[in-house]
């Protein structure tokens, strides 16, 4: 019994098999008269229970049909609605329209040579539509020699004379499937090739019965058993301002065209990019040890590479490159590099870099970067970046920045910045100074003439104290540190003072509702006292019981301890002089400094 249950199954599963593979067997009758051609294809899958697919560029959807048939075959129709140019495969429940391919045979003329050199020529033509294909790159892997195509689809090669039995060329053009052919060595010969366009997912049209899809509708297949990748676009070098200038355009197509091929050798000597050891190949060459004399163009290096005036690389490069005015990577580099003017890394970048200009890096940066003017970075920083101007980090900074204007970490710093200018972070874990420091928000410390944290601490003051009775101070920062900006004026006929100067303060929250706090600071201002011969500074102390009385005002008062240095002897009239003023204890710490206990009070608004 089981064994009859097996045979039963068996056959049927033979029977559905043999069902679903013969779809253009099926017969089936249609009468149309003047209907679109794409709706005709609509009705014939739905009658037929299968899909149509076809590229759409091929297929004129939009031409009128009219037909008429009789129980007749899903071939035979489609041969009625198509001319001999097409053809029909079966594909799981697909019948795909395509274009007959164009059956073109490699004509050989050989003559046998005992030169050296032997030479290859002929015609690179579309498989579809017959037309000759410019700019495809004929080429031999192992002798890496190449050859374009003209507009008539002419290309012709030297190649040299070999003991091997055969040898093989390969075809490449972007947008097309790449081929080879196997040719004899020792014969010059001619011989015609032919290349398949690469089918784009978007040309395909699907057209589906009734019950998959809904009516007179038509989607893209998403089959993947149809589907052809699209070459990737590797040209990274050949787009920078000096791969536009330097390179020609017969070696931007080869990229384009030999974006998948690269190859290794020992060593390459070039005098210009192409011309030299490799050749028309050389974009496609990974070298241990690259000399160029003016300048080269190889696919990367993997030692060391030298340029008199310049190196372009369009993969990795490690461990030494060095030019006498710019290097571009389109690809990693690790290890030193170094330029006269530019470095330029598409990637990202390990080691030690520098150039007498600039230094860009597409990627992150790990190690120590060295420009005489400027360093850009246009992702995370790890290390230590340092310009005669400006860095520049457009992500996190872990390290250090040095300049002599201004740096710029674009998200993060968990480090310092030092700059003779200004400092900007967004968000700020370490330490800034310079004059001018910004960030949006801090954890760190801002050390500069004006610190301004954007979601920081923001304090305008109004103070008396024993020296100055009317003061107003701008604090900018976090509560861990910040700048004071201070000036003042003593208000009166006979004791005028006029003050200004910079400090630094902290605050530190009594309680948890931070309504309470203490804020120790230290200033350090000049008094003017009626002549600007005189050097009269006056330092203080001054520990501030601050109390909350709302969200945007405070009262403060404490102690002050104040060391004044001052070389004037003698009051001048309408100003204040001695100081401090009579009724506190001076402390003497030489001829002209002192000190003395004070105090001082005011209000905080914001």
């Amino acid at each position: 019994m089981k064994k009859i249950t097996g045979i039963i199954f068996l056959i049927a599963g033979i029977t559905i098999s043999c069902t679903g593979q013969n779809l253009l067997s099926k017969n089936i009758s249609l009468d149309v008269n003047r209907q679109r051609l794409d709706n005709v294809l609509e009705i014939l899958s739905n009658k037929g229970d299968f899909y149509f697919s076809y590229n759409s560029k091929i297929v004129k959807k939009d031409s009128l049909v009219s037909l008429s048939v009789r129980n007749r075959s899903v071939r035979e129709t489609l041969g009625l609605l198509f001319n001999n140019s097409y053809e029909f495969v079966e594909s799981g429940n697909y019948v795909i329209i395509r274009k007959t391919p164009i059956r073109m045979t490699m004509v050989t003329n050989k003559a046998v040579v005992e030169d050296k050199l032997y030479s290859v020529s002929g015609y690179v033509f579309d498989e579809q539509s017959g037309v000759a294909i410019d700019e495809a790159s004929v080429y031999e892997k192992k002798q890496l020699a190449s050859a374009l195509t003209n507009d008539a689809g002419y290309f012709k090669l030297k190649l040299k004379n070999s003991k091997t039995s055969t040898a093989t060329l390969f075809i490449s053009k972007e947008f097309y499937e790449d081929t080879s052919i196997v040719i004899e060595p020792r014969h010059n010969q001619e011989i015609t090739i032919t290349m398949m366009p690469v089918e784009k997912e978007e040309d395909k049209v699907t057209v589906a019965p009734e019950d998959y899809l809904v009516p007179d509708s038509i989607k893209a297949v998403k089959d993947t058993s149809l589907k052809i990748a699209l070459p990737v676009d590797s040209a990274k070098v050949e787009r920078t301002g000096m791969g536009v200038f330097l390179l020609s355009t017969k070696q931007k197509v080869q990229s384009l065209n030999l974006n998948h091929f690269f190859t290794t050798r020992p060593f390459q000597v070039s005098l210009t990019p192409g011309l030299g050891s490799h050749g028309k190949m050389s974009g496609q060459v990974v070298n241990n040890f690259s000399l160029n004399v003016l300048g080269g163009y190889t696919a990367g290096t993997n030692g060391v590479e030298i340029g008199g005036i310049f190196n372009i690389d369009k993969k990795e490069v490690k461990y030494f490159q060095a030019a006498g005015i710019f290097n571009v990577d389109g690809g990693k580099m690790k290890g030193f590099q170094v330029a006269g003017i530019n470095n330029t890394v598409l990637d990202t970048s390990y080691g030690f870099q520098a150039a007498g200009i600039n230094n860009l890096v597409k990627g992150k940066f790990a190690g120590f970067q060295v420009g005489g003017i400027y360093n850009h970075v246009a992702d995370s920083v790890k290390g230590v970046q340092a310009a005669g101007v400006a860095n520049f980090a457009r992500r996190k900074l872990s390290g250090a920045q040095l300049a002599g204007v201004g740096n710029v970490s674009n998200k993060e710093t968990d480090g310092v910045q030092i700059a003779g200018v200004f400092n900007y972070s967004k968000k700020l874990r370490g330490v800034q100074i310079g004059l001018i420091n910004i960030a949006d928000t801090s954890a760190g410390y801002s050390i500069g003439l004006i610190n301004i944290i954007i979601k920081g601490y923001h304090k305008l003051s109004f103070s008396s104290n024993e020296i100055v009775n009317v003061n107003a101070a701008f604090k900018t920062g976090n509560s861990r540190l910040y700048s004071i900006l201070q000036a003042g004026v003593n208000a009166g006929n006979s004791n005028r003072i006029y003050s200004f100067g910079y400090g630094l303060g902290s605050e530190i929250n009594l309680n948890k509702k931070k309504t309470l706090s203490l804020n120790p600071e230290l200033t350090s201002q000049y008094l003017y006292l009626g002549s600007w011969d005189y050097t009269n500074i006056l330092n203080r102390v001054q520990v501030n019981f601050n109390v909350k009385l709302g969200k945007y005002v405070s009262l403060f008062a404490g102690p002050a301890f104040s060391v004044y240095i001052s070389d004037q002897k003698a009051a001048l009239a309408d100003y204040r002089f001695p100081i401090p003023p009579s009724g506190y204890h001076i402390i003497s710490f030489g001829s002209n400094v002192t000190g003395w206990f004070g105090w001082n009070a005011g209000i905080n608004f914001f």
